[in-house]
């Protein structure tokens, strides 16, 4: 038993651990792969409070050894289920073991949706990245393209075009599902232009991308652009579906929770990416563990309080 299981080991899991462990509440922090999470795959974070510059990878490695110097378990185990049992939640593994707890922080993040081309994860941070507000500033003054049609493209797009010398943006259709005040907007600034009803059929690279190639789904032409970065923004995929019969999920599968974090099922909160939100950012992440694992340990000091 203890006091709170935490499922993920991202900057989200690890910052409710810390936080947790503070508070003198037993934790255990389940983590599928490797603890860092999504941040572990960025060269270089420069928009972390004191943090002028840190790999994700090494961020990663501070936070996982912060949460066990205070004391944090970690296993690596994936979570495939939740259910109640009495006054006691029971976390179930892949492998078939379970983990009780008086109260569970889901902190399962999400994953970027890839384009499935060729070299695609291989470039990450080599070219190809997954957000912009993160990575933009290292294409201050090139080419880039940004990859979608929804509304993060287009916001992506319209970051972008103050710092890059030309933006791409690429769409599959003829128009967007973004909201049009956007559209506007890029067609109004000089350095965007439009690639529509094309799809990225191939990746340039040697050591680092150098030209995607892009083909006409009307015609099949295919046109090359070189540029020096690609912004891929066709969606995210939250890893909530083993816990769906417990949390309310909206349609795109994000927990929802407001900035409380508290969920629907009582003891049960959600932290990160992986929750309904405006913006998916390091700093958010944190911020939503640490609200997380207070609100947690409130519900469990509640129950030993009464005894339960």
């Amino acid at each position: 038993m203890h006091d709170i299981v935490v499922i993920g080991g991202g900057p989200a899991g690890l910052t409710a651990a810390i936080y947790a462990r503070r508070a003198a509440r037993s934790v255990l922090v389940l983590e599928a792969k490797t603890c860092g999470g999504q941040i572990l795959n960025t060269p270089d974070i420069e928009n972390y409070p004191v943090e002028a510059h840190v790999s994700g990878f090494d961020f990663g490695a501070r936070v996982e050894a912060q949460a066990r110097g205070l004391g944090a378990e970690i296993a690596f185990e994936k979570a495939v289920g939740l259910r109640r049992d009495g006054a006691d939640w029971v976390v179930e593994t892949a492998k078939g073991g379970e983990h009780r707890a008086r109260a569970v922080i889901l902190a399962t993040g999400s994953e970027n949706r890839k384009l499935g081309l060729p070299d695609e994860e291989r470039l990450v941070g080599r070219g190809v990245s997954y957000c912009a507000t993160c990575d933009g500033n290292f294409y201050r003054n090139k080419v880039v393209a940004v990859v979608g049609g929804g509304n993060t493209a287009l916001e992506d797009a319209l970051y972008l075009a103050d710092l890059a010398e030309k933006v791409y943006l690429v769409h599959r259709r003829d128009g967007f599902r973004g909201e049009e005040t956007n559209v506007a907007r890029l067609k109004a600034r000089p350095n965007v232009e439009f690639v529509l009803n094309a799809t990225v059929r191939r990746l340039v690279a040697e050591k680092r991308l150098q030209a995607i190639e892009v083909e006409d789904v009307r015609d099949g032409s295919v046109r090359t652009l070189e540029l020096k970065g690609l912004f891929v923004a066709v969606g995210r995929i939250p890893e909530n579906q083993n816990f769906a019969s417990v949390v309310e999920l909206d349609a795109s599968g994000y927990v929802v929770a407001g900035e409380d974090c508290h969920t629907r099922a009582p003891g049960v909160f959600v932290a990160g990416d992986n929750r309904v939100k405006p913006l998916r950012q390091l700093v958010t992440a944190t911020a939503d563990g640490a609200m997380a694992a207070t609100e947690a340990v409130k519900y469990v000091n509640g129950l030993l309080d009464r005894g339960t």
